[in-house]
């Protein structure tokens, strides 16, 4: 089998790495964080993916900080984080900075995938100029695909091989390169016809989900007004054999896919001169929604004659989402800033994440105990881990608003739900 190479060993790029070891290849992780390749070295994951023996085991597979070890590879996959610039402004720097220092050390006929969700047309734009720029020919002497990735933190369902690959080349020679790697790693390698349509196939997935969960959102604040339960709603409606998927809302958006992914499509599309307004109304609507939860419990708190600044409030889950540490993005700051702003005084309890910082605030998680739960005025359930007895919750809190559904099948006077 041949050596491969993963830049970015994060909750994408290490599970990346260990599948490609676990289908034969060696394969070289470089990560600038000195920290994580300390923490691999010792056989210790930081990714809730991604167990401590799974890197132990991983015999084929080495970590550094040198990108020179990838001289040898005849893959690279570039697996390195693309954020929002607080403007709303993609952030394709890290991939600048990878392909910078890539392409002091390439190999000819190296194959380079960018994995990273970036705006249609970024591998073109970004990764081919600098290789252009150094000397190499794009379809000849090395070639360059995108394969935007497609994990499901926390989803034990699915491990790396079993999600189709969405794959497409800059040419048809750097895709056909890609292909025929990628197709000893992948059970399915699905072939588009450029790297900017594997680009929008990433986009439209996150975007599709955007779109419908703001739909949704948008109709849980409405059946609240008729007093209606939308999670009945939803369950009824999605009886229908055909026609219909089911969304559910929550408080928010989180992660780094959700919430960003279809800003970027949205950035290029205006870019272009195109509209994309749904894209905008349905960020706008989710972004509403701590504000949304923060107005519930108040009403909640008003309805047990507690006013905000008295109010004791407790949060449960802090990460965006359940049985994961990942907080990026997560709906809970704005929920714990808002309510902070009113007054009310913060706990929150969460078992994947001990601290987690507010503004100036850093809170820490509390153990769960009826006592803790008793003594609040209210506990909001914002992230459903699974390892929380919400039976508990609805036994002992005095009110609970629940935006998760979470208290399903422990119905009480004292729930709320969104």
């Amino acid at each position: 089998m041949t050596e491969m190479g993963v830049v970015g060993l994060g909750y994408v790029g290490l599970p990346l790495a260990l599948a490609m070891e676990g289908t034969g290849h060696d394969v070289v992780g470089v990560d600038v964080d000195a920290s994580k390749i300390e923490d691999l070295r010792n056989g210790e994951s930081y990714v809730n993916d991604v167990t401590d023996d799974e890197v132990t085991e991983a015999s084929g597979f080495r970590a550094t900080t040198d990108y020179s070890a990838l001289a040898e590879a005849s893959l690279v996959s570039v697996c390195v984080p693309t954020p929002l610039r607080k403007t709303g402004t993609p952030d394709v720097s890290y991939v600048v900075d990878a392909t910078e220092e890539l392409v002091e050390v390439l190999s000819e006929d190296t194959t380079v995938v960018l994995e990273s969700t970036v705006y249609p047309g970024c591998t073109e734009e970004v990764i081919v100029p600098i290789l252009e720029d150094n000397g190499f020919t794009v379809g000849e002497d090395v070639h360059v695909a995108s394969s935007p990735e497609r994990i499901d933190p926390g989803n034990k369902e699915y491990d790396p091989i079993d999600i189709p690959k969405v794959l497409g080349g800059v040419t048809d020679a750097c895709g056909d390169a890609a292909e025929s790697v990628y197709a000893t790693v992948f059970d399915e390698v699905v072939r588009v016809d450029s790297s900017t349509e594997a680009e929008l196939v990433k986009l439209l997935e996150n975007t599709f989900r955007a779109v419908n969960i703001g739909m949704i959102n948008e109709l849980a604040t409405v059946a609240n007004e008729f007093d209606a339960d939308i999670w009945n709603v939803v369950d009824a409606a999605a009886t229908k054999p055909f026609g219909f998927m089911p969304f559910y809302p929550g408080p928010g958006l989180g992660g780094h896919c959700i919430p960003i992914d279809p800003l970027y499509l949205s950035w290029k599309a205006n870019e272009k001169g195109a509209e994309t307004r749904f894209v905008t109304l349905a960020d706008r609507v989710n972004r509403s929604m701590p504000a949304h939860v923060v107005e519930r419990v108040t009403d909640i708190l008003n309805e047990a004659h507690v006013a905000v600044p008295d109010a004791e409030v407790l949060v449960l889950g802090v990460a965006y989402k359940p049985d994961v540490s990942d907080t990026r993005e997560s709906p809970a700051y704005d929920v714990i800033e808002k309510l902070r702003e009113k007054g009310a005084s913060l706990t929150y309890h969460d078992p994947y994440v001990p601290t987690f910082g507010v503004g100036d605030k850093t809170y820490e998680s509390r153990e769960l105990t009826s006592d803790l739960i008793a003594s609040h005025d209210c506990t909001v359930i914002l992230t459903d881990h699974s390892e929380v007895e919400y039976g508990e919750v609805v036994e002992n809190a005095p009110f609970v608003f629940d935006t998760r559904n979470a208290t399903e099948g422990y119905r009480g006077n004292n729930v709320r739900r969104l």
